[in-house]
Parts: C-alpha cells; structure tokens; sequence
C-alpha cells in the first residue's frame, strides 16, 4: 500500500500547490499546503531571508489566534508535574526500527462525526523551565481512531522539547481544559478540515492554521508524507511544531541551502525544496543546554 494514497500522487497532474494566506471575514487562515484548482494563480513562495538558517524562524505577516486571549501569567508553584525528560522521551519511543517508523495501521475515514470532543486535564510544562506561560486545548473530533490522551500527549511533548518553540526559556507551555486560551491543536477528518480551514481548499490532503486553532489533518497524521521516508514520529513532531508555529505567529520560509535542515516553517508536507526534514525550530538547543 503506498504510504499516501492516490489524489496525493496526482498533484502535478491534477493540483497546483501554492503557500500562501487567504484572508476571511473569520481571520487569517495559514496552511501548510494550500491546494488550490488545476490552472487557479496561486501566490508564490514567501521569499526567505537569505543565509537563514533552521532554527531561526521569521516573523508571520498573519495575525496569531485573532480574538483569542493571550494569558502569559503563571504561578511557578502550579508547575509542580515531573519535569520532562528527554532521556526517558527516547527510551519510550525506541523498538525496532520498523516498528518506530511504522505508520499506524488504522484506517481513518474522509469523514467523522464533525464535532470537536475536548481532550480534558492539565499538562504543565516541564518543572524548573522558565520563559512565558502559553496555554493552550487540545481537540480530537469525534469518531476518529486515535487515542485522545495520546494525541494530546505528543501535542505537549513536542511543543516543551528542547528543541521545540520554548527553547532557551522562550516560552513554557501548558495545556488546559477551561478558561482563556492562546491556540487549540485539533486533530481533524479530511472533510473536517476542508471545513475548518476555509476558504482555503485543502482537497482532505493537508494541515493549516485558521486563526484560532492548528488543524492536524487526521490522514497525514497516520499516514506522513514520502519526504519524511515513512518516519512517522518525525513527521507528527513536524506538522505539530509547524501549525503551531503559525498560532504564534511565524511565516512560511524557503530552504535556505541544499542537504541543510530545513527550517521547520519550510512547508515540507509539501517540499523539502532540496533540504533535509526537520521538525523543530531549534534543532540543536538541546545540545547547547547540555553544554556546561
């Protein structure tokens, strides 16, 4: 079975693919690919700024979560969960390799229940990380086969990686089930997509931001993409940190230069552009934070 199914294949036949913003009444809504009709103009690539390497993301033109409060308090003693640690992170996820990169052997339907079922519970961020505090939800429509709090899990674990947006005390993040929110990661059908990141035409193959919530697009989540080579981890860890990335407002960048990591704001769902895949914003804060 091929690793992504067939209107996928036909994108140079049939789509034309195209980064870019479209703006609505609703706000601005960023996706990672945005596919648009055979023969439609499209707007070209955001230029990237030359020399800039993976691990320093440029500003967004767009608007982060419109409408959405921005709560950057935090009681330092509310922070009292076992602090992340990578070591433990890696063990979890070794096995064999095959099993690792697997992609998961679930079935996942053009369309579910289209209703947004809210993943309940805290997760603070890692104890004794400092920077802003950014809360956020998590989402998983209803009807999908993925396991909410696992979901949920990864979602918090790549956002307080190292190597993630919170890097060098950036930002903590903490994910909560009430109150004022910075962004909400909702994992979502294809045809639900369609439907969240309107009036962009997503045709069920990609993820976007929409101004209010980063929308997992529930086949790329089981299924990846053929650049991240059927590394399904990696792939999941990307489009997290991507979408994200838009919420806090960051923009669309090129590769910078060929067999470099390309910049996690690189639309590698799409196209590497010669770069090598990368899912983070920082990849190498975590070796500087081991440095003595």
């Amino acid at each position: 079975m091929p690793l992504v199914p067939g209107p996928w294949r036909r994108t140079g036949l049939l789509l034309a693919w195209a980064a870019g913003v479209v703006v609505s009444a609703g706000g601005a809504v960023v996706v990672s690919g945005a596919a648009v009709g055979a023969g439609s103009p499209g707007p070209p690539h955001p230029a990237a700024s030359p020399g800039v390497p993976a691990g320093t993301p440029g500003p967004s033109p767009f608007p982060v979560a419109d409408g959405v409060p921005l709560d950057v308090t935090g009681d330092p003693s509310e922070d009292d969960d076992e602090p992340f640690d990578e070591l433990s992170d890696r063990r979890r996820h070794r096995g064999s390799r095959e099993e690792a990169l697997r992609p998961d052997e679930v079935e996942v339907p053009r369309a579910a229940k289209g209703a947004y079922a809210l993943v309940h519970g805290v997760a603070r961020p890692p104890k004794g990380r400092e920077g802003r505090l950014v809360r956020y939800m998590v989402e998983v429509e209803k009807g999908l086969p993925f396991d909410p709090e696992e979901f949920a899990a990864q979602v918090h674990e790549t956002l307080n990686d190292p190597r993630g947006w919170g890097a060098g005390g950036r930002m903590r993040f903490k994910r909560v089930d009430r109150g004022p929110v910075r962004f909400r990661v909702s994992l979502s059908s294809p045809a639900f997509t369609d439907r969240q990141c309107l009036p962009l035409r997503t045709l069920g193959e990609v993820s976007c931001w929409n101004g209010r919530r980063s929308v997992i697009n529930a086949r790329r989540w089981a299924m990846g993409t053929p650049g991240y080579r059927g590394n399904l981890p990696l792939y999941r860890q990307y489009v997290i940190s991507h979408e994200v990335g838009h919420a806090l407002g960051h923009g669309h960048e090129n590769c910078p230069s060929p067999r470099g990591l390309a910049p996690v704001m690189t639309q590698q769902t799409i196209s590497l552009q010669g770069c090598r895949p990368n899912p983070w914003p920082f990849p190498h804060a975590a070796k500087r934070e081991r440095r003595p």
